[in-house]
């Protein structure tokens, strides 16, 4: 799992702090989901919803948040590396939703300052909702995401990106109406429908630890994700033979 912390302890926390549910959006990888749908749900907090997301790593336009119709399994959204309007296209085409995490964060990692300037406008356009709070990301970064959001006219989103416990919770997305399952949540904002979201900034991330060594970092998961992209490579297109794409 993404996380440092078990799915169990999220969700425990996140009722603490008046939560009615959660998305779980890990780095190329559903095991987080799967450690609460294969373990917990329907024995233990029937009271909770989580859904499943998943936060993948493209290689030309940083993370993208992406949500699937339940029932609805592709394998390469699990293989990072893939481009960004292939992404889009596989989403889309098999009932989803997806929009960039933190857009205007650190290179590499961030759709703003990855993507080439050439057609960056026309991706956004395409994407259902765009990051807009962000509890680890700086207030400059947040603001100018809230801009990026209202001048595409996308739903903003908030996260917390809580790989620690004491992050859980920091950021929320309100939705007027009951959302029980992953289609329900597509069907609201693909029909327009009201969202809202913010939270309180989080600054014990590594990056503020780091100070101007963390761009050694952000280099290193350029690098790892870079290296890793290609090792999969083999795998992400016999994937995307078997979708048609």
């Amino acid at each position: 799992m993404d996380g440092k912390v078990p799915i169990e302890d999220y969700i425990i926390r996140l009722k603490e702090l008046g939560f009615k549910g959660m998305l779980v959006s890990d780095h190329n990888t559903y095991n987080g989901y799967r450690e609460w749908k294969n373990t917990i749900k329907g024995k233990r907090h029937k009271d909770f919803v989580v859904l499943k997301g998943i936060e993948y790593d493209t290689i030309d336009a940083g993370h993208i948040l992406v949500i699937m119709p339940e029932g609805v399994k592709i394998r390469v959204l699990e293989l990072r590396g893939l481009p960004v309007r292939i992404l889009i296209d596989v989403v889309h085409k098999n009932g989803g939703i997806l929009g960039p995490a933190h857009p205007c964060g650190e290179r590499y990692l961030s759709i703003v300052n990855t993507k080439k300037k050439k057609n960056k406008d026309a991706i956004l356009r395409k994407f259902d909702f765009i990051e807009t709070f962000n509890a680890c990301e700086s207030e400059q970064s947040n603001e100018a995401a809230t801009k990026l959001a209202e001048h595409f006219m996308k739903p903003g989103f908030g996260g917390s990106d809580s790989h620690r416990y004491d992050c859980i919770g920091t950021a929320y997305t309100e939705l007027p109406k009951e959302i029980k399952r992953e289609s329900d949540l597509i069907r609201y904002i693909q029909s327009g429908g009201e969202v809202s979201c913010g939270g309180t900034p989080y600054t014990k991330t590594t990056k503020d630890k780091m100070g101007k060594w963390h761009q050694i970092l952000v280099q290193s998961f350029y690098l790892y994700n870079k290296t890793a992209s290609l090792y999969r490579k083999h795998r992400r297109k016999e994937e995307l033979k078997k979708l048609h794409v």
